[in-house]
């Protein structure tokens, strides 16, 4: 039991490298040659990768780029990326006089229909659908398709550079947050180490008590009672749960400082060092000081568990 305590005290705690959190928004715009492109990018957690395109009428041949380029750069989460195309400079206003004509000419034919004499108003047409082409009206061309594909991934590229940005950022608080919490679980595990120690003695007091009380003014056979403490030992013995919990948080706190992409592993972590609290549990019966004491460390590092897996549901 000694070499489990020397393993799981003070835990080694260094920067974030490649850590990323699930939660981020961010957005990049461009203008070229009078025209305007919006990339917005909104990301919540999510077990697997969940992509959301929103973009303008005409701009579906894109889609299969946009994904490509976001699979690329993004492993796990809720996407919502949203592009908006809009005329920019003297193109941002553009009458469609086919359109405007259609209109007038529907107006005309009603004037004739029910002998109507008012003049259209000017600005009302103007208002009307199609007539003007401002910010994000009409379906692009092929020519405008094929020419923006760069453009586009240019600007979804800047954004999912600043979507990274955030996401580090959020990631490198949710690192000394958890390493905290390993930190604290190493100590409630030093503790239990050191109380299962004195525990001892007291377990083979309890098994001599409650022998004698089965056996009445019957003599014990000290060899027996030596084995059957012994057993009892055996099973109330913690130190293989207390050395796979420090072997799990070692591989906890080195996935924290490696690449990214590591969600997934540290949720398979938490749950087998829950499994080990749950052993400490189960090994310590009893109503011994040290017993007692054990169950409220083992509760606690379970406790410190449950608070990790919450934040690791945040890691990509």
């Amino acid at each position: 039991m000694s070499g489990a305590k020397s393993q799981l005290v003070n835990p080694p705690k260094a920067a974030s490298k490649g850590l990323k959190s699930m939660t981020g928004y961010a957005q990049a715009h461009v203008v070229e040659n009078g025209i305007g492109l919006r990339v917005s990018v909104r990301s919540v957690n999510h077990r697997f990768l969940d992509l959301h395109l929103r973009v303008p009428e005409g701009f579906e041949p894109l889609e299969p780029r946009i994904r490509q380029i976001v699979r690329e750069r993004v492993r796990r989460g809720h996407l919502d990326v949203t592009l908006r195309y809009e005329l920019a400079g003297p193109a941002a206003v553009a009458v469609n006089q086919e359109v405007a004509a259609a209109y007038l000419r529907a107006v005309a034919d009603l004037r004739t229909q029910f002998g109507m004499k008012a003049e259209p108003d000017l600005a009302s047409i103007l208002r009307l659908p199609g007539v003007i082409g401002t910010t994000g009206a009409g379906a692009a061309s092929d020519d405008e398709i094929a020419r923006l594909e760069s453009v586009v991934a240019g600007c979804l590229t800047e954004a999912l550079d600043k979507l990274d940005h955030m996401r580090a950022q959020e990631a490198s608080s949710l690192h000394d947050e958890m390493s905290g919490r390993l930190t604290s679980i190493a100590s409630l595990a030093a503790r239990v180490e050191t109380l299962a120690e004195r525990a001892r003695p007291a377990f083979a007091r309890r098994l001599e008590l409650r022998l004698k009380e089965l056996l009445g003014e019957v003599q014990i056979d000290p060899a027996r009672l030596a084995q059957e403490a012994a057993i009892a030992a055996e099973r109330s013995d913690v130190s293989e749960e207390l050395a796979r919990l420090a072997s799990h948080v070692r591989q906890f706190e080195s996935l924290l400082t490696g690449a990214s992409d590591v969600g997934k592993k540290l949720d398979f972590l938490l749950q087998e060092m829950q499994r080990e609290a749950n052993t400490l549990l189960s090994k310590t019966p009893g109503n011994e000081a040290e017993s007692i004491e054990i169950t409220e460390m083992a509760l606690e590092i379970k406790s410190e568990i449950e608070k990790l897996r919450e934040q690791v549901q945040n890691i990509e």
